[in-house]
């Protein structure tokens, strides 16, 4: 019987125990999670998340597991529902819900799966509160060392599913967190100056751990959602930044599944990739143009598509959010996405750059350097604003704060610098010097490298490979040095975002999930392309 580890039992590792059972023959399973609870992974949890955080992700999106999101939803009671601010009698698939609530589905469906594994003879062995120190691929197979244990045990393939990363608690201060989840939850941050680098739903996110301190979002039937600030937390004073100072779009309706590109087709791709490396970025988006022209001619000459390329694309995505005040946009977008999910009216052009993003990626591996470095400065930063659209709600929320003069959006520009001092942090730009009580990084998850691996053994094995990332397969197994390959499954999210850098989703989590089951019986059938070193 073969012996598989799975080291995180977030999304990602829930998903590989649901692809393993699928296995025809029995396999013994040892399940490896750090956090007090397996099931539930970091950006669910109810210690590193506040029950204002919405999940930027719906029921009809969710991979089922035993079960939909929505059904689970609908077995749960009124009053744990109303707990999280939910109706039962409201309950749709297109719904954006607490993370929290997320996250105790993923336990409920893991705590099924172990069920199942019973069932179907599969041993299985969890391991809560028990973090793995390091891993040696061998011949004989994969040496695992964990917390507490007396030894190493050896497995024939180890899953690695850790999931993000973000900066240890310990390098957090009472005034500087370097992530929303560095200790932020637990803080209490006294109504101050408080700056949030970052403008997308982590930042948004981030606020609303710190307002719910201060007051609360009050709504009826003939009133907007307002917020009331404690009267001793007047002088609460929240700036979100970024670069840009652009806020993210709300969440706008569309068909899912999603309807096949006409144009870039894989056939398409694989022929642009086929041609080379040279020049294949301007190729695909030639491609890309006469996508969009054929779902939305009018919107196509409205911003000039023919005389646009790879680089000038971005701009004219962002031209006309730059020129408006970032509130009174979403306000407008808030009104208009509202009234198309009402009448579940798809907007052609914000549909085709969806359903983009994901057939562009392919070539991310394939481009040169430099072609790398546009597509991260321009295509990828449409693609990154289109599909991380936020929860109306979360658009409500904001407009509440600023209503209630609590929050206000302030743009960098490209030239700022940040000084973190002992008990402030100065944020530096052309235009003036401002300094914050309270500081907080939300600017999501960085792409790391091999020599960022937590497992020391397994780092210098991949690192003697002189490669900077792992080289993966295309179903997630190391394939460099020749020991570790077929014997460690790599689908640790932040050393994949070189050449995945939409790898992040848990649509994204499932498909890995079902790559890696299948390594067990057959190997790689090809290698992904290495990608140049540059940071997206």
């Amino acid at each position: 019987m073969k012996k598989i580890a799975i080291i995180g039992a977030g999304p990602t590792g829930i998903y590989t125990l649901f692809s393993l059972l699928k296995y025809q023959q029995p396999l013994a399973v040892t399940v490896y999670e750090q956090a007090r609870q397996a099931g539930v992974g970091m950006p669910y949890s109810d210690e590193e998340n506040s029950r204002m955080m919405l999940a930027n992700i719906a029921s009809i999106e969710i991979p089922p597991i035993l079960c939909t999101y929505i059904d689970w939803l609908k077995q749960q009671s009124k009053e744990h529902l109303a707990r999280y601010g939910v109706s039962d009698d409201s309950l749709h698939v297109r719904q954006f819900l607490p993370r929290i609530l997320l996250g105790e589905y993923f336990r409920d469906q893991f705590i099924g799966l172990a069920a199942r594994a019973k069932q179907q003879g599969f041993p299985l062995t969890v391991h809560e509160s028990c973090e793995v120190t390091d891993l040696q691929a061998t011949a004989e197979g994969v040496r695992v060392w964990a917390q507490g244990e007396p030894a190493a045990e050896r497995f024939d393939l180890a899953v690695i599913a850790t999931g993000h990363v973000w900066p240890a608690d310990e390098e957090s201060t009472r005034t500087f967190f370097p992530s929303p989840w560095s200790g932020l939850m637990e803080a209490e941050i006294p109504a101050c100056r408080v700056g949030i680098m970052g403008t997308s739903l982590s930042g948004i996110d981030a606020a609303m751990a710190v307002v719910v301190q201060h007051g609360e979002f009050v709504e009826s039937a003939d009133r907007p959602l307002q917020f009331r600030l404690n009267p001793a937390s007047e002088a609460l004073n929240i700036v979100l930044m970024s670069r840009s100072g652009i806020l993210p779009e709300a969440d706008f309706y569309c068909p899912i599944p999603y309807e096949p590109l006409a144009v870039v087709t894989p056939e398409a791709l694989e022929k642009a990739i086929a041609a080379g490396s040279e020049g294949l970025l301007d190729r695909v988006f030639r491609l890309m143009a006469e996508e969009i022209d054929r779902a939305d001619p009018q919107w196509s000459a409205s911003i000039a598509l023919p005389t646009l390329n790879a680089d000038s694309f971005s701009d004219a995505w962002f031209r006309e959010r730059r020129q408006h005040d970032p509130f009174h946009w979403a306000q407008a977008n808030l009104m208009e996405v509202e009234r198309n999910k009402r009448e579940k009216y798809t907007v052609a052009w914000r549909y085709v750059i969806l359903r983009l993003h994901e057939a562009v990626q392919e070539i991310v591996p394939h481009l040169d350097e430099r072609d790398s470095q546009r597509f991260s400065a321009g295509l990828a930063r449409v693609f990154i604003d289109n599909y991380a659209a936020i929860p109306s709600e979360s658009i409500r929320r904001l407009l509440a704060l600023r209503e209630a003069g609590v929050i206000r959006i302030l743009a960098l520009g490209e030239d700022y610098q940040m000084a973190i001092d002992e008990d402030k942090t100065v944020i530096t730009t052309r235009e003036n010097r401002a300094t914050y009580d309270v500081f907080i990084d939300a600017r999501g998850q960085r792409a790391l490298k091999t020599k960022d691996l937590p497992f020391p053994t397994l780092r210098e094995q991949l690192q003697a490979t002189g490669d900077d990332i792992p080289d993966v397969g295309d179903d997630y197994t190391l394939q460099e040095p020749a020991e570790v390959r077929g014997r460690v499954a790599f689908a640790a999210l932040p050393w994949l975002m070189h050449d995945q850098p939409f790898v992040q989703g848990i649509t994204a989590c499932a498909e890995m999930a079902e790559a890696m089951a299948g390594a067990i019986s057959r190997p790689a059938s090809r290698r992904r392309r290495r990608l140049p070193q540059t940071d997206l």
